[in-house]
């Protein structure tokens, strides 16, 4: 007579590659649709806790179909590996921003000049649902982020305001920042009043001149408004989004010529929730660093 041994089946290991699959797929549907779809960053968050939590109750399964492995022999080895393999992407992510929500102070407006931050040329806003926030950046705030983010200063350029307002415009094109607003162009507008001829000059000069047409300043591209910032700034504000999650932020890019060079401050506030996870200040080092690279020969010390 002839004795068969069968394998016992570990139900769990089967189910936890199930819910690993699908909490995967969703955490995939969930980040395509915030970044590109219609989804707010308070939905976002709710849905992508979800599949997180279904991950880990999968990772938990995937352990009980390898402890039955390892004791009884049971089928369900290769499913609980491939769950564990699955569940990483949604764990991983949410282990990544839960670290950074508990050691990254808990700021959502970050800036260049913490004494005079650059002025919003628009207030942004933003339906928070249950991510509530205090609507005013409190000196404490600054005081946080300074002991935080030291290096976090401004530029100093030894160029003209408007050969750095094209550097500017250029690197936030390149690095994905949209600009909705300006003001304060017609400071960069060149100065053409030493193109008229002075007639006392013409006067005395060996061949009489007929009618010199006085030039006139272009017109600005955008109408004119009542001015935002000091006399002399020129103040951007746009939007940005992070590559890959699509956290939305509104930013500030403030021009101010003083003594020959000009003065680059930034402010970077995310548009959702009272924690931006130090997104802020990474844009902030880094559009400065592009601007760094773009303008390099006129930056001053």
């Amino acid at each position: 007579m002839t004795i068969q041994y069968e394998r016992p089946v570990s139900h769990a290991a089967h189910w936890a590659r199930r819910l690993a699959l699908f909490s995967c797929l969703l955490f995939v549907a969930v980040v395509l649709s915030h970044r590109f779809g219609p989804l707010t960053t308070p939905h976002f968050l709710v849905l992508a806790g979800f599949a997180a939590a279904l991950s880990a109750l999968a990772v938990l399964l995937a352990s009980v179909g390898l402890v039955r492995l390892w004791h009884v022999g049971a089928r369900g080895g290769k499913a609980s590996f491939i769950a564990l393999l699955l569940a990483l992407l949604p764990l991983g992510v949410a282990a990544a921003a839960a670290y950074s929500y508990f050691y990254k102070p808990a700021l959502y407006d970050v800036t260049t000049d913490t004494l005079s931050a650059p002025p919003w040329l628009s207030q942004p806003s933003a339906e928070q649902d249950w991510l509530q926030r205090a609507g005013v950046v409190t000196p404490r705030d600054r005081e946080v982020q300074l002991a935080a983010y030291p290096a976090l200063s401004g530029r100093r350029y030894e160029g003209a305001l408007d050969r750095v307002y094209q550097g500017v415009r250029k690197v936030a094109a390149a690095y994905g920042i949209a600009i909705t607003a300006e003001d304060g162009l017609d400071n960069i507008l060149a100065d053409l009043e030493d193109l008229v001829v002075d007639p006392g000059k013409a006067a005395g000069s060996a061949e009489p001149l007929g009618e010199v047409p006085i030039p006139e300043a272009r017109p600005l591209e955008t109408p004119i408004l009542p001015h935002i910032g000091g006399p002399g700034d020129v103040i951007l504000q746009g939007e940005w989004r992070s590559p890959v999650f699509g956290f939305r932020f509104d930013v500030v890019i403030r021009l101010r010529e003083e003594a020959e060079t000009t003065l680059v401050d930034m402010r970077a506030a995310s548009r959702y929730g009272p924690h931006d996870l130090g997104i802020g200040a990474e844009l902030v080092e880094g559009y400065l660093k592009a601007l760094d690279a773009e303008l390099l020969g006129i930056a001053g010390d």
